[in-house]
């Protein structure tokens, strides 16, 4: 599962990028993420809040996170 948790990271870094949203504004982030594709991170939002906001805060995944 480490493809997919680097590909939500990707996708995080991507919508961060945009610069339209703060990234602690789950709904806002998750329209962008709908609108642009990145169908794994709105799951991840949604199924995994906690996990997400340490993502957003350290740049990694809790430790023995598993997707």
């Amino acid at each position: 599962m480490a493809d997919v948790k680097e590909k939500i990271r990707e996708q995080v870094l991507a919508v961060r990028a945009k610069g339209i949203t703060n990234m602690f504004d789950f709904p806002m982030v998750q329209r962008i993420a709908f609108d642009s594709g990145y169908y794994e991170l709105v799951t991840f939002t949604e199924e995994h809040r906690k996990e997400y906001s340490h993502l957003i805060l350290t740049g990694e995944f809790p430790e023995n996170f598993e997707l």
